[in-house]
């Protein structure tokens, strides 16, 4: 299980980031759009594994699968993003431009949420008998986090709001930790392991991830729940959205580049006294 210290892979994710602002358009989108879908399913099964079990740490251990395939596929999440490609611009790589950070950023957001939406359009049909009859105890289940996440929050006013935005950049945190995790070690188990300790932590604690939203509270709407498209938006997306690039990129980018590329001058040592 190879593993490479902090220098090393902390200069491979501005290598990362770099490479992911020149990423042609269509690239990017497909990327996008095959890691919405994936974490989308995986979040489904999650959801499926805790009702049928009623443990949620089981549904949380085996989340990260979904998490792990994407990552070892190439795939690219906006929480990734959120970290990598600004390390890019701030190393001051040659024709990276904050404009071009944005325009990463921008089209993985497209990509993630129409694969995302892809996942919840199916899944709702499996859910309904293709909308022919009520959802099942699954898409029941959905449908009630959709509501307890969004107006739920609403209910607490501004409280709800800084809680949201908080349990955004936790989750960031953690989800950008396992992206960081798949370049720590050069083995696919290394990176595996790496990856499934945080993304089992975030799921678990029920933090907010802007793309496993992007089929929760589609998929809710589309079941019946109890909240509108604005709700979705205001009292999730956005916010969590927001906390997601401020804790992954301030927790864990700024932080390991920081101390590990652009590190501070050595004290000098102190002579002994004679």
């Amino acid at each position: 299980m190879a593993y490479l210290v902090p220098s090393e892979f902390v200069t491979k994710m501005v290598d990362a980031g770099e490479s992911k602002i020149f990423m042609s358009t269509r690239d990017t989108v497909i990327r996008a759009y095959m890691a919405g879908a994936i974490l989308a399913l995986a979040a489904a099964f999650a959801v499926s594994v805790n009702v049928s079990t009623g443990v949620p740490i089981v549904g949380a251990a085996l989340f990260p699968v979904g998490f792990c395939m994407l990552y070892l596929f190439g795939f690219d999440l906006l929480t990734g993003v959120f970290v990598l490609s600004p390390l890019a611009w701030i190393d001051g790589r040659p024709g990276v431009t904050f404009g071009g950070v944005l325009r990463n950023w921008g089209l993985v957001f497209i990509g993630n949420f129409a694969g995302a939406f892809t996942v919840a359009v199916m899944m709702s049909i499996v859910f309904t008998f293709g909308f022919s009859s009520p959802p099942d105890k699954v898409g029941q289940i959905i449908g009630t986090i959709g509501e307890s996440r969004t107006v739920g929050y609403a209910s607490h006013g501004a409280a709800g709001m800084l809680t949201l935005f908080v349990r955004g950049m936790l989750c960031n945190w953690m989800v950008s930790a396992g992206v960081v995790g798949a370049m720590i070690s050069t083995s696919v188990s290394g990176k595996v392991i790496a990856m499934w300790m945080p993304i089992m932590l975030f799921f678990f604690m029920t933090f907010e991830h802007s793309i496993v939203n992007m089929f929760l509270f589609p998929s809710a709407l589309l079941l019946g729940g109890k909240f509108t498209i604005m709700d979705y938006l205001i009292w999730n997306e956005i916010p969590t959205v927001l906390g997601n690039l401020v804790g992954g990129l301030a927790f864990t980018g700024l932080t390991l580049y920081a101390t590990h590329v652009k590190t501070a001058p050595k004290r000098e040592r102190q002579r002994l006294a004679a």
